[in-house]
């Protein structure tokens, strides 16, 4: 099998409410090749529960992922299991609903969480944490340090980041 799509999501929340989802599409595995972006709002999000956070971020991550068409791996913003029995995080109930590959990319530590892979890009001295679901964790791990961008957080999820909070889009948006 040959892996053409790759796509990097990430939720944001406007003050005034709700969610906003954004997905960068990328054609090579490295994401250095932008070929789409979306933009999905939602009105409406579940309350922050800890522990709980698919269910505040799923609904909106389906919602962008119904404007495109199938990708062959998906990188999320958090943890895929939350520890290493197998908790699920939020990149694991994602995994689950799509039946393919997920990333989960860290910005910060999570204490039952030993089991990430720590990853370092760029000069930054504070790593990634890296978890994976579909995907050896160690291949997981390369990927993302082999990801298009000189700092610590890869491009397309510094972009997905960006659109989450802006709703700019260069290629396609939408709500």
């Amino acid at each position: 099998m040959e892996w053409t799509r790759f796509g990097a999501v990430d939720v944001g929340y406007p003050a005034a409410g709700g969610a906003r989802c954004a997905l960068v599409v990328a054609a090579d595995i490295r994401y250095s090749s932008i070929v789409e972006e979306h933009v999905q709002a939602l009105s409406d999000v579940a309350p922050y529960e800890p522990g709980r956070f698919y269910l505040r971020e799923l609904p909106a991550i389906q919602a962008v992922l119904a404007d495109t068409a199938g990708l062959d791996l998906l990188i999320v913003d958090g943890y895929v299991h939350l520890d290493p029995t197998g908790r699920p995080g939020l990149g694991a109930y994602v995994h689950s609903a799509l039946s393919i590959p997920v990333i989960g990319v860290a910005k910060t530590a999570f204490r039952g969480a030993t089991h990430a892979r720590t990853v370092h890009r760029g000069a930054a001295q504070r790593p990634l944490y890296v978890t994976a679901a579909g995907l050896d964790a160690a291949e997981a791990a390369a990927l993302v340090q082999a990801m298009a961008g000189r700092f610590r957080l890869p491009d397309a999820l510094r972009r997905a980041d960006q659109l989450a909070r802006t709703a700019d889009s260069r290629y396609r948006a939408n709500g």
